[in-house]
């Protein structure tokens, strides 16, 4: 069939690919008619990016937790850097309930940011002592300041930031009491 014979038959414009000029494998010998160059459409062959799927999805690495952590007491404080004097009244505070810095790993707000509670229980902690804002869904944990909270295993103890504590009196009492009730402390 010709092309003359085709345009009784289809009615709407048929455009012919310079790739469909190239190669007429239905008659391979004749020549084929062709619309004018101006109805010819050149669409852009499109760039396929290929990236390779990973087999499995990775996950984050495991949270690094500052200090030996020997004993499961885990701190999270607020500040970035804990400065001397803080750092000072911590490490007596650890001392006074029976433990050593051994015994704690602590954690910034920072690095502990953007990471989920399972990977905070992944640590392992037994005792949870939070100070101040932390940027955590641990904050979900349904608690008061300076009340202890048991839940799956863990005891919670939320405080005001521990730059707040080493400035108030006040504060350090009712961080001391809470403590000694957490701890068994009888003095």
């Amino acid at each position: 069939m010709s092309s003359q014979e085709l345009q009784f038959i289809i009615t709407e414009d048929l455009f012919l690919f310079k790739e469909d000029l190239k190669t007429d494998v239905s008659q391979p010998e004749k020549p084929v008619d062709t619309e004018p160059q101006s109805n010819l459409v050149q669409e852009p062959k499109p760039e396929l990016k290929v990236s390779p799927v990973p087999d499995h999805e990775e996950k984050p690495a495991p949270i690094q937790v500052r200090g030996a952590f020997e004993k499961g007491i885990l701190v999270l404080h607020e500040e970035a850097e804990l400065p001397e004097p803080v750092m000072e009244m911590l490490v007596k505070m650890i001392g006074a309930v029976g433990h050593s810095m051994k015994s704690v790993g602590m954690l910034s707000s920072e690095q502990v940011e953007g990471r989920s509670l399972e990977e905070l229980y992944e640590l392992n902690p037994h005792i949870i002592l939070k100070f101040g804002r932390i940027k955590h869904p641990v904050n979900a944990i349904p608690t008061t300041e300076y009340h202890i909270h048991n839940e799956a295993g863990v005891e919670y103890l939320f405080a005001d930031a521990l730059s707040s504590i080493a400035e108030d009196k006040i504060l350090k009492g009712k961080l001391w009491n809470t403590l000694k009730i957490l701890f068994n402390i009888s003095k």
